[in-house]
C-alpha cells in the first residue's frame, strides 16, 4: 500500500501572479523549451518568453520575462492586464480578447487534456471574477489585446507546467494579499483588486506584508482552482525548491516559492458514517417458505441487511417482525417490495444513523487460496476473518470441520498477506 504521496506547495509568502508561477516552476525543474514547445501548440504569434536567473536577498530564483508583439521584453504588471486598462492601443492581425474566444482557443488546441483541463479551469475562475465585478455576462468578459495574450501566456503556462510535474496533490498555505492601492477600470483602489477579493474566497490571506499588489487574479485564480488543500504545520520532506521572483524589488524577499514535497497519505477514516432507514413491518401471516421468499426478495431490491425477529403481536399471536435496512434511493423499492412480496398491511421506516468500521480484503497466497477481510479501528488492526464461502469449499473438498479448515487456510498464508 502506497503510505506517501508527492506534494506541490505554494508559499506565498509575497503573493503568487502569473509571471512569479511560471518562474517558480520553471526554477523548480520544469523545462523551459519543453513549455515553450507547449505553448506554440496554442498557434498564436507575437509573444516570447525567457527565463532570467537573478539573485534576490540571497536567493538565486528565475524571472519570467515576456515580450508581446515586439515590445521590449518586460515582467508584466498584472493589474494592469486583467482590470481591463482600455487605454493601450497595440493592434495585432487577429486577437483573442473576450473569454468565449480564449475558452475555443484552448478547446482546440493542441496541448495535453490534462493542461487543457487545468488552463480552462483557471482562466473560467478570473472571468467568472471580473464578470460579477463589473456586473456583465460572463461570455462578455474581454481582456485587452495584449492583456488577452499575457494572460494564455501566463494561464496556460501554469497550467502545462503543473501537468508535467503532475503531484499527487497541490497545497498552499497563508496567501499574502500585499497593501496599498491599485489602479484599475474603477479607478484607484485598495489593495486587494475587487476580482482578487472574490477569487480568494475561502482562502487563508494576510495583508498589510508589503505596500504594493502581491496576489494578482490570475495568482489568486491558480490558487483557487488548483489548490487541494490549504496547510498548516504540515509534516514533509523536502524533496526540491524553486523560486519565482516578481517585478518590484524590496527589503522582504518578494518571490514565489514552490515545493515539491512527500508527505503522508491521509489515513482513511476508521469510521463510515452510513445514512440508511429500517423499513419495519410485524407479521403473522406468512409460513418460514413465504418469508425465505420475502428475504431474497428484498436482498434484491437493494436491502443492505435483513432480519427476521420473533415476537408476540397482538392477541397473543406469535409472528416475526421483518426488518430492512434500506439505502436512501431503495426505499422506494422495497417499499414496493415488502408490500407485494409480504402480507403486511402496513411498515414502519425509521431514519437511522449507521457506524461501518473500515474494511479491507486481500487474497491469501499459498497452498490453499482463499479471501481475507480485516477490520481496522483507531488506526489500528482490530480483528480479520477468512471468508465463509472459501472456508466451506476447502471444508467440503477435504471432508474437514470449518475450524480445520480455517486453520489450513491461516497456516498457509504467511507472505501473501497485503495487510
Amino acid at each position: 500500500m502506497k503510505t506517501a504521496v508527492s506534494s506541490l506547495h505554494f508559499d506565498c509568502f509575497a503573493g503568487i501572479s502569473g509571471d512569479m508561477t511560471l518562474g517558480a516552476l520553471v526554477d523548480l525543474g520544469v523545462d523551459p523549451e519543453r513549455l515553450r514547445a507547449e505553448l506554440e501548440k496554442l498557434g498564436l504569434s507575437g509573444w516570447k518568453l525567457d527565463f532570467v536567473t537573478d539573485q534576490r536577498n540571497g536567493i538565486t530564483g528565475k524571472r519570467a520575462v515576456v515580450a508581446i508583439d515586439g515590445d521590449t521584453a518586460h515582467e508584466h504588471h498584472e493589474h494592469d492586464d486583467h482590470h481591463h486598462d482600455h487605454h493601450h492601443h497595440h493592434h495585432h492581425e487577429h486577437s483573442h480578447n473576450t473569454w468565449k474566444e480564449i475558452r475555443a482557443l484552448i478547446a482546440k488546441s493542441a496541448i495535453s487534456a490534462g493542461a487543457k483541463e487545468r488552463a480552462l479551469n483557471i482562466f473560467s475562475r478570473v472571468a467568472a471574477a471580473e464578470a460579477e465585478v463589473h456586473g456583465v455576462p460572463v461570455e462578455d468578459v474581454s481582456f485587452h489585446e495584449v492583456g488577452a495574450l499575457d494572460s494564455i501566456i501566463d494561464i496556460v503556462g501554469a497550467a502545462i507546467c503543473l501537468d508535467l510535474l503532475a503531484p499527487d496533490r497541490i497545497t498552499a498555505g497563508t496567501v499574502e494579499l500585499g497593501g496599498g492601492t491599485v489602479h484599475c477600470a474603477h479607478g484607484e483602489l485598495p489593495v486587494p483588486a475587487p476580482a482578487t477579493l472574490l477569487l480568494c474566497r475561502g482562502m487563508p490571506v494576510h495583508s498589510g506584508g508589503f505596500d504594493k499588489e502581491m496576489t494578482t487574479p490570475t495568482g489568486a485564480a491558480i490558487l483557487a482552482s488548483q489548490v487541494d488543500e490549504f496547510v498548516q504545520g504540515e509534516t514533509f520532506i523536502e524533496l526540491n525548491t524553486g523560486y519565482g521572483f516578481g517585478t518590484h524589488t524590496f527589503d522582504k524577499l518578494n518571490a514565489l516559492r514552490v515545493s515539491l514535497r512527500e508527505t503522508a497519505r491521509p489515513a482513511e477514516p476508521d469510521v463510515a458514517e452510513i445514512e440508511s432507514v429500517i423499513m419495519e413491518a410485524n407479521i403473522d401471516d406468512m409460513t418460514g417458505e413465504e418469508l425465505g421468499f420475502l428475504m431474497e426478495r428484498l436482498f434484491s431490491a437493494g436491502a443492505r441487511d435483513v432480519v427476521f425477529i420473533p415476537c408476540v403481536m397482538k392477541k397473543n399471536r406469535p409472528g416475526t417482525l421483518v426488518s430492512a435496512l434500506c439505502p436512501p434511493e431503495r426505499i422506494e423499492a422495497l417499499r414496493n417490495t415488502m408490500f407485494t412480496h409480504s402480507k403486511t398491511i402496513g411498515i414502519r421506516e425509521i431514519p437511522a444513523r449507521c457506524f461501518a468500521l473500515r474494511r479491507e480484503a486481500c487474497a491469501l497466497a499459498g497452498q490453499y487460496p482463499g479471501r481475507k477481510k480485516t477490520v481496522f479501528y483507531g488506526g489500528e488492526k482490530l480483528r480479520d476473518k477468512i471468508e465463509f464461502e472459501d472456508r466451506a469449499e476447502l471444508a467440503r473438498k477435504n471432508n474437514i470441520p470449518l475450524w480445520e479448515a480455517e486453520a489450513l487456510l491461516r497456516s498457509n498464508q504467511r507472505g501473501g498477506e497485503n495487510d
